[in-house]
C-alpha cells in the first residue's frame, strides 16, 4: 500500500509534498525533474548545503534571497567574491548567515570555475544509478538517505575541491535534481508528470 496522499485537486501525492503550500508547488513542479547545466547544479548544490541541519522549507523559503545574495549561483560571478562580500553576506538577513557554509559556496565556485563548460554536469549526472535498478518507493521508509552512488558522487566531487559535499547531501541533491525519481509510486509527479 502506498503512503501517498490526496492532495487539495483530489491527487495522489508524497505526503511532505502536502505540508506546506510552498512545498506543493516544489513537489508538484521541481523536485525530481532533471536539472542541467553547471550554474543550475552550483545553485542546487549550494542551496542543499545551506540545507544541512536545517528543514528544507527554510531554504525554500529564502531562495530568492540567496539568489540575490549570490548573483544568481553564477559561478564565474561568485568566484570573484571578496572578503567584502563574505562580510556582506554574514548581514544578509535573506540567507541562512553560516560563515563555513558561506566561505564554502564561493570556494566551491573558484572551484568549479576552473572547470571546462559542462564538466560539473556531466560529473554529477555520472552518477545517476540506472532507474530499471530502482523500484519506485511505497513508503518513505522506502526512500533511503544515502546510496551507493551518493557516496561515490560525494567522495568524486571532494576528491576534485568541492567542499560541504557529504553522502546524505550528495543524495539529497540527486533527489532535487532528478537523478533519481524519489516520488512514491502513486504519486502524481512520479515521473515527471
Amino acid at each position: 500500500m502506498s503512503e501517498a496522499v490526496p492532495g487539495p485537486d483530489g491527487r495522489l501525492r508524497c505526503p511532505w509534498g502536502l505540508s506546506a503550500e510552498d512545498y506543493l508547488t516544489y513537489h508538484d513542479t521541481e523536485w525530481g525533474r532533471p536539472v542541467h547545466g553547471d550554474d543550475a547544479l552550483y545553485e542546487r548544490l549550494c542551496l542543499e548545503a545551506f540545507q544541512s541541519g536545517l528543514s528544507w522549507i527554510t531554504i525554500l523559503r529564502r531562495r530568492e534571497g540567496f539568489r540575490k545574495a549570490f548573483a544568481g549561483f553564477e559561478i564565474a560571478a561568485v568566484a570573484e567574491f571578496t572578503e567584502a562580500d563574505k562580510e556582506r553576506l554574514m548581514a544578509d538577513a535573506g540567507i541562512i548567515r553560516n560563515r563555513l557554509k558561506i566561505e564554502a559556496t564561493i570556494a566551491n565556485a573558484r572551484t568549479l570555475a576552473t572547470w571546462s563548460p559542462g564538466e560539473l554536469d556531466g560529473l554529477i549526472w555520472s552518477y545517476a544509478p540506472d532507474p530499471a535498478t530502482r523500484p519506485a518507493p511505497r513508503t518513505r521508509l522506502d526512500v533511503p538517505a544515502v546510496t551507493d552512488e551518493s557516496t561515490a558522487l560525494s567522495k568524486a566531487l571532494k576528491k576534485r575541491g568541492v567542499r560541504f559535499i557529504g553522502p546524505t547531501t550528495a543524495y539529497a541533491l540527486m533527489q532535487a535534481c532528478g537523478l533519481v525519481d524519489d516520488h512514491l509510486v502513486d504519486c502524481v509527479a512520479r515521473g515527471g508528470a
